[in-house]
């Protein structure tokens, strides 16, 4: 029996080989548990995490909602244009592109990041 992480790992392994960020075009990663959701900067070229985001950091009640996943894609976005980042590569991490995590692409988006 196959796991559905595994799939996801799977899914982001081939995702990875495509795609990966540079220092003018950081990549954008995004990870979801069942309670909170994650983001990071990420410059693979120089391994370094340029930014990061999540809902144990800002204390919020659940970070298992769209809502807690709109704020998260916000706080990445100011965070990122303190950095004088304005364009990134969005790496979904394997996740279907759908409820909390376009919700964060979306609310990134709306707060100045091109992807």
């Amino acid at each position: 029996m196959i796991k559905r992480d595994a799939i996801r790992q799977r899914i982001h392994d081939r995702i990875r080989r495509k795609l990966s960020g540079t220092t003018e075009r950081p990549r954008l990663s995004v990870h979801r548990s069942l309670n909170h959701i994650y983001a990071q900067l990420i410059d693979d070229q120089t391994g370094q995490t340029l930014a990061s985001a999540s809902t144990l950091a800002v204390k919020s009640k659940t970070g298992g909602n769209v809502a807690a996943a709109k704020e998260i894609g916000k706080t990445i976005a100011e965070r990122a244009v303190e950095k004088g980042v304005k364009k990134v590569v969005f790496d979904r991490g394997g996740y279907l592109y759908h409820g909390r995590v376009k919700a964060l692409a979306d609310a990134a988006r709306e707060a100045g990041l091109e992807f």
